[in-house]
């Protein structure tokens, strides 16, 4: 198993984040669904629990959705696999700031966080992205926020910008079985640098876009958004970002 814990800065304010990351999440599915790969909305509802977090309750947003990901899979694991292996089922739990899913905690053992290995991710660093995922309209150092007055992000924007916070995901990756373990989660876990960076960085620079949305706007957008889905993973053309993994299966 591979363990690792991502602390995404950003220049945001805490209550921001959570309505920037609603919209976000609902406007990245729409971006990477098509042709047959995507996301699919099974359940989105309010939710109480003292299960999720152990000692603790929480009220929040249970999301189950499907991820048809083999578009988006390296080529070396798409032949080996069959097409059932790509389709994933999410559950998550989001009591911002708290969000569990299948493969994020933050309630780490002390063995579990002895393993992990941590990772800074700063919007600002393009070598995290390629070429294709970095557009005008995404691009921290030109974007500026007309309802914020935020932005041009400086190169030291951490120690100069405010305010700042930091969003951790702890993601452990365990992939069982043999001959296939140790490939697989290393394929899988070098996704994630890419994936936060561009989603975060899109979050950031859509500010404009949900700065004025109310959650209740949000979750209107989210119903919207469930049934478009639908409509979308059947259409022929694909879209969105492929696995970071070239023909031959390197980097």
């Amino acid at each position: 198993m591979i363990i690792k814990e991502f602390r995404i800065l950003m220049p945001l304010e805490m209550d921001e984040y959570y309505r920037g990351q609603l919209f976000a999440v609902s406007e990245t599915s729409k971006n990477e669904t098509g042709g047959g790969d995507g996301v699919l909305v099974l359940e989105n509802d309010d939710f109480t629990s003292t299960t999720v977090r152990p000692g603790h309750s929480i009220t929040g947003i249970y999301t189950h959705k499907i991820y048809r990901t083999k578009s988006k899979s390296p080529w070396a694991l798409r032949k080996i696999f069959p097409d059932a292996a790509f389709v994933l089922h999410e559950e998550c739990w989001n009591a911002f700031p708290y969000c569990k899913t299948v493969i994020k905690a933050l309630d780490l053992s002390p063995t579990l966080l002895k393993k992990r290995e941590v990772i800074i991710i700063d919007i600002y660093d393009d070598s995290l992205l390629k070429k294709s995922d970095i557009t005008p309209e995404t691009d921290v150092r030109e974007f500026k926020s007309k309802k914020t007055g935020r932005g041009k992000l400086p190169k030291d924007w951490i120690e100069t910008t405010k305010p700042v916070m930091c969003c951790y995901k702890v993601v452990q990756v365990h992939f069982k079985m043999f001959g296939f373990q140790t490939m697989v989660e290393h394929v899988l876990q070098r996704q994630y640098p890419r994936i936060f960076a561009k989603f975060n960085r899109e979050l950031y620079c859509w500010t404009d876009r949900w700065y004025d949305m109310t959650i209740e706007d949000i979750k209107k957008m989210e119903r919207e958004a469930t049934e478009e889905l639908k409509k979308q993973i059947a259409e022929p053309e694909k879209r969105g970002t492929v696995c970071d993994v070239d023909d031959k299966g390197t980097t």
